[in-house]
């Protein structure tokens, strides 16, 4: 199969094309590189299966693909409120975009959804059934919001038009190819660790996350996208949860640093639980995350302290 990975040089893309190209697909990405880094694709340029453009999927784009995965979005709060109305362009009308190139190639599509549709949940842990919580103009909107309306396209392509479609939610998610400057909360963890800097926690730390590491997520989104007959949203992510204070002290473990917690006003809109219900990912695909916390950050703190001694990381 050849595969187009739009945001294919960002952190999940990079892992996902990783695994395609390792699975003997071909593989096409597509990043205007606002939040991808070409490092990411740097180990597959030599691979005769690989190839990128540069592009942005807010203006339409003629291949010829057998799949496409839809991943192009800012994801971390600092990416996507630096250009909010960019954001919302990307999620919606880069939606629109990939669609209409799937409904003309007569093609799956996969679209990369989020938590965050959720919103501030008045549940937990969150199943597909729930239809969230969300500030329609707060900080986090376009972002939230974005990805709610390109849920709303694909649901109305596949009715209007028999699109085939797939819909992942994805849950918080951590590993290597993380941008050390994204603002993310394991990112942001590891690297103040690393580099003797306080622990910046928003809140008093008892909001609790799920995290699922980058390798089973990958797992979860090719198995959604080779699953027949599909037509509802799938949580992915990791069900154990934990505080962000237990988050904190367990990086500063691992890291062996001297760094403190330092407690900070918490943002607009910041959930304060989030946990996937994933039983219909277990029905379904026969998927569960599997890699402990404790495994997968240390898998993610040697990605770090790899970039830290080439100098790509700064104290």
């Amino acid at each position: 199969m050849r595969y187009l990975i739009t945001g294919g040089a960002g952190f999940l893309g990079s892992n996902l094309a990783r695994k395609l190209l390792e699975d003997g697909h071909e593989v096409l990405v597509a990043d205007n590189f606002y939040t991808g880094q070409k490092s990411n694709i740097q180990p597959f340029l030599s691979n005769s299966n690989f190839e990128y453009i540069r592009h942005d999927i807010t203006f339409p784009l003629f291949v010829e693909v057998d799949g496409i995965y839809n991943l192009a979005c800012p994801a971390s709060p600092i990416q996507y409120q630096r250009f909010p109305v960019q954001t919302t362009k990307t999620s919606v009308i880069g939606a629109i975009n990939m669609l209409g190139l799937a409904k003309r190639l007569g093609i799956r599509v996969f679209q990369a959804s989020t938590s965050e549709i959720y919103g501030d949940p008045e549940i937990n842990p969150q199943a597909e059934s729930y239809w969230g919580n969300v500030n329609p103009i707060g900080i986090r909107s376009c972002y939230d919001e974005g990805k709610r309306v390109a849920e709303t396209l694909f649901f109305d392509y596949h009715r209007q038009y028999g699109l085939d479609i797939r819909v992942a939610r994805i849950f918080n998610t951590y590993g290597p190819n993380m941008d050390p400057n994204d603002g993310r909360v394991v990112s942001n963890f590891i690297v103040q660790a690393l580099t003797g800097k306080p622990i910046s926690i928003y809140g008093d730390g008892s909001q609790t996350r799920s995290f699922c590491y980058v390798d089973d997520l990958v797992v979860g989104i090719t198995k959604l996208m080779n699953c027949e007959n599909v037509t509802t949203p799938v949580n992915l992510g990791n069900t154990n949860f934990f505080t962000i204070s237990d988050l904190a002290d367990l990086v500063i473990f691992l890291t062996g640093s001297s760094s403190q917690k330092k407690f900070l006003p918490l943002p607009q809109d910041d959930p304060k639980v989030r946990q996937p219900d994933t039983a219909l990912a277990k029905n379904l695909l026969n998927w569960s995350a599997t890699t402990e916390l404790e495994s997968g950050l240390k898998k993610t703190i040697n990605y770090f302290e790899g970039l830290l001694s080439k100098g790509e990381i700064h104290g």
